[in-house]
């Protein structure tokens, strides 16, 4: 059942971003509530194969790259439907459906093994730890999809274009509201985490830092989402800018995500 649920959910997710992408060309409130039910209806199946993993393995499955980067798809799916009932951000669903397939295709591929829990995660700040990064890299990749939508808008705004895209996508102000929001989000929650991450360190492994890769880029990625709201904040770094940066900020995330656990070695490697 763990199998077939994640099958449906990957299919539903699938044929959302197929609506999604159609919607880029031909948009109408029929096809935006289609890819919305789709969407929803894969999220749900989602949830069903995330507790059951959880009753079968009896922790949270986050323990291997298969169930992180299921989890990571379900954090961004929670938080799209969130920012879509929000906001009701049009076209939001093209750009954030299509990466959320790939990343589950890319689920379904690798081993989905349930393992027992190392005694080194037996430990109630890995969960707190787990679940405080993912939804933070959820929120940057929202940012990021924010953010692409803002530099194609602007492209439309400048060059006079004014096609059927851009009576669809939102207002310059309001995506760039909507990005700062979202990193705003983000970026308390991966402080966290690598607060938690500490905590957990030190009871587990007797030592707060011990610069392992995984680390070190989360300090990287903090870092430069530091410099993102200082130059939000402090610099006027509005608009164009704070776009590009959310997506440099989120390419950040995924090497830290997809790149260490593949290239480099450390203790966070039991996600290989």
């Amino acid at each position: 059942m763990v199998v077939i649920l994640f099958e449906l959910a990957l299919t539903f997710y699938f044929a959302s971003a197929i609506v999604g992408v159609v919607e880029l060309f031909k948009s109408s409130k029929a096809t935006t509530r289609l890819m919305l039910a789709l969407a929803i209806t894969g999220f749900v199946l989602h949830t069903a194969n995330i507790i059951l993993r959880f009753i079968s393995g009896g922790h949270l499955p986050i323990t291997n790259m298969h169930e992180a980067s299921s989890f990571f798809s379900w954090c961004i799916v929670l938080l799209f439907l969130f920012v879509e009932y929000r906001y009701k951000v049009g076209l939001l669903g093209s750009f954030i459906m299509p990466f959320v397939f790939i990343l589950m295709l890319s689920s379904s591929i690798l081993p989905r093994e349930i393992k027992p829990l190392s005694p080194l995660l037996q430990s109630y700040w890995f969960t707190v730890h787990t679940i405080l990064a993912f939804l933070g890299d959820a929120a940057f990749a929202m940012a990021a999809g924010i953010g692409l939508m803002y530099l194609i808008q602007e492209h439309f705004v400048k060059s006079k274009h004014l096609g059927s895209m851009f009576q669809r996508l939102p207002s310059l102000q309001m995506l760039d509201e909507i990005n700062y929001r979202l990193i705003s989000i983000g970026f308390p929650l991966l402080t966290l985490a690598i607060i938690t991450g500490s905590i957990w360190a030190e009871s587990a492994l007797g030592s707060y830092w011990r610069w392992d890769p995984k680390e070190v880029w989360s300090l990287i990625t903090w870092f430069i989402y530091v410099f993102v709201l200082h130059a939000r904040l402090r610099a006027g770094w509005r608009g164009k800018k704070a776009a590009i940066l959310s997506i440099v900020g989120f390419c950040a995330v995924l090497f830290t995500f997809f790149g260490v656990n593949l290239l480099l070695k450390g203790y966070h490697s039991f996600l290989q």
